[in-house]
């Protein structure tokens, strides 16, 4: 074990099991596009095991920004997940790991495509064996396509799916988010999609393989620009904060500094906001009174709303547009998330039994009838598990635990 600062997870706390209740997961991911699946699964009642290397661990591990030594960021994905450390580069390891995958539900995988089946632990292998396995496959560039064979990273989706040619300013460079943007998206819709198997493994006895590309879930939110392309031709760029389909929308600038958005996206919120604005002769003005004509006259119906905004403080332009019923927000800072109390009620959780805290972050990305999910304490340290999984569930023999953990197959 690693780490003073980790401490073993707690057991979940809710007013009723979690959906996936008595499903076992085994992961082989690292980093964030896999392990957010994994995270997923297990708020939802999933047991998750975390098989990472028994030296290193996880490379998250060792990202930034950390605290005393624990990275936040794998504190986020891994809290509640149970880490056992072995070597998937030993022969021995790998067949603990088969061993350990024939009696689970569920693998989760992010190895490049074809290293799973170079160790003999592809879905051929591990379905003839386990046949209501479901395998979760999350790479690059998808187990097939002429790609198939390439690394990837989130980076590299976001700029080859089109995503950060769309992001930014007409004026600047095309810009890629500074977080796991797509990892994020993949990683939840691999849950998506092993979920699906699960129920259909419940419909027909058998397992799936799940084959989830890191591009294609952008891809896919960004399908007008492709759809856009191959029916008109034109190339949709960026817009900055305002939108390619209505106006107007972005993002502007109080007369205390602040700053709000406006997505006056449909034609009835538009009227209200020129109500709001005390301008309800715009409705008639032939460049605003329809959204074809306000996008055709963008710029100058964008100009009306900053110079609108530009004369209010930030709070009185907001209870303006509230009282309108005109869709407006705060721009917040994580500081300002942590604070509200709508966020703090309903979004928030808290992360407790590690250096970090007590401390918050983001809980479950949706709520289920009378499941209150999973309490999140602790962060296991690398291997925490080894022996309650491998000793105690798998029947190793603890003479062959001690040597396998002596030659450095596993930590013990």
């Amino acid at each position: 074990m690693t780490g003073p600062a980790e401490h073993a997870p707690e057991t979940q706390a809710s007013q009723s099991p979690g959906p996936l209740a008595g499903v076992r997961v085994v992961e082989l991911g690292s980093m964030y596009a896999a392990p957010t699946a994994g995270r997923m699964l297990r708020d939802f009642g999933a047991d998750v095991v975390k098989i990472e290397d028994p030296r290193s661990g996880d490379f998250a591990r060792q990202w930034q920004p950390a605290h005393e030594g624990l990275a936040i960021g794998y504190s986020r994905l891994n809290s509640g997940k149970r880490s056992v450390g072995i070597d998937m580069r030993e022969p021995d390891g790998r067949h603990l790991a088969q061993q350990l995958i024939t009696g689970t539900d569920v693998v989760i995988e992010n190895f490049r495509p074809g290293r799973m089946e170079a160790w003999g632990l592809g879905f051929a292998e591990l379905s003839a064996a386990n046949p209501r396995l479901v395998m979760t496959r999350v790479s690059g560039f998808g187990q097939t396509g002429p790609y198939a064979g390439r690394p990837g990273f989130g980076t590299v989706a976001e700029t080859m799916s089109g995503y950060a040619f769309l992001n930014g300013w007409p004026d600047t460079p095309p810009t890629a988010p500074p977080f796991g943007f797509a990892d994020s998206i993949a990683g939840i819709s691999a849950a998506f999609g092993t979920a699906m198997a699960l129920y259909k493994r419940e419909l027909t006895g058998q397992g799936s393989e799940v084959d989830v590309a890191l591009y294609e879930p952008l891809m896919f939110i960004l399908g007008d620009a492709i759809l856009n392309y191959t029916a008109t031709g034109t190339v949709m760029q960026r817009h900055g904060n305002a939108s390619g389909a209505a106006s107007p929308r972005g993002i502007y600038q109080a007369a205390d500094g602040g700053w709000l958005s406006i997505a006056a996206s449909n034609q009835t919120i538009a009227l209200r906001l020129f109500d709001a604005m005390d301008m309800p002769q715009l409705k008639d003005d032939e460049r605003f009174a329809t959204n074809t004509a306000r996008m055709a006259n963008n710029e100058a119906m964008q100009q009306i709303v900053i110079d609108w905004v530009g004369s209010h403080p930030r709070d009185e332009a907001l209870a303006i547009l509230g009282k309108h019923e005109v869709v407006a927000a705060p721009v917040n800072d994580a500081k300002d998330v942590t604070e509200d109390p709508h966020f703090r009620e309903r979004t928030l959780v808290e992360l407790a039994g590690t250096v970090l805290g007590p401390a918050m972050m983001p809980g479950p990305v949706l709520h289920l009838g009378d499941y209150a999910g999973p309490a999140y304490s602790g962060v296991a340290a690398i291997g925490e598990h080894t022996r309650e999984v491998l000793v105690d569930e798998l029947g190793l023999a603890p003479d062959r635990f001690t040597r396998l953990a002596r030659d450095g197959v596993i930590s013990g």
